[in-house]
């Protein structure tokens, strides 16, 4: 479904990202692990088309990707960013918030679509007449889901959904995207410095530092501590010490 080859990102020309390559197969999921700074969440931008200014190679479905991308793009890739109250209007209703990419990408049958896709996400209905700030930051997650998963997307990108969150909803977020992924068969690239969160939710994983992806590995490799790079050893350590949050 995805695949990158040597990636460059370069912002005053400084490298932020360091010639990183790796595929993501259609269904399956791949976490981008790394300290702030490190250029995840710049890959990620990149991939969304937020960022148009890389060299490399970006291909999707088989077909290369130019800087700029076109409708049929945006409604085929999502994005749930980190903060859900940040990433959702606060003068707009969760109704409103949700018709926007049903009139966007030109959807029939709103009413049918939002009342779906809240019940997808665990919301009841009575949500549907609310503004953000009247919810929990995790009803507020779950709506920012919803707005991605209303336009029927193949590919959601994930920019660390669950590190603004109570660590108490974490899980809950976390087992909600599986169960999406499985049922709708979806395609995650999910970016996050939380070692746990990643082997949680991901097949697959790549660890950058300082612009580079410097080791890829399974998720139960990671789990046996099967690593071969020294900075994977140091994330995998640290998050040992922490507050599991699973």
């Amino acid at each position: 479904m995805i695949t990158l080859e040597n990636l460059r990102i370069s912002f005053g020309g400084i490298a932020v990202v360091k010639g990183v390559s790796f595929t993501v197969a259609s269904g399956a999921s791949f976490g981008i692990v790394g300290e702030s700074g490190s250029g995840k969440s710049t890959i990620l931008r990149a991939l969304a088309g937020l960022n148009d200014d890389w060299q490399g190679h970006i291909i999707f479905g088989g077909m290369p990707l130019a800087a700029h991308r076109g409708r049929q793009f945006f409604r085929q890739v999502q994005m749930v960013f980190q903060d859900p109250y940040g990433s959702l209007h606060p003068r707009q209703t969760i109704d409103r918030i949700l018709q926007e990419p049903l009139l966007v990408h030109r959807f029939d049958r709103a009413e049918q679509r939002i009342s779906h896709a809240l019940e997808e996400v665990g919301l009841p209905s009575a949500v549907r007449f609310r503004f953000p700030h009247q919810l929990s930051g995790g009803q507020r997650q779950r709506v920012a889901i919803a707005r991605a998963l209303i336009a029927e997307p193949e590919v959601l990108l994930l920019d660390e959904p669950t590190s603004a969150l109570d660590v108490s909803v974490q899980a809950e977020i976390l087992n909600l995207l599986s169960d999406l992924r499985i049922e709708r068969k979806l395609t995650y690239v999910m970016v996050s410095h939380n070692l746990a969160v990643v082997t949680h939710l991901c097949q697959q994983i790549g660890v950058m530092q300082q612009g580079e992806m410097v080791e890829q590995l399974s998720a139960d490799d990671l789990r046996l501590r099967r690593i071969h790079h020294p900075h994977t050893a140091e994330l995998y350590d640290l998050s040992m010490t922490l507050e599991e949050p699973l």
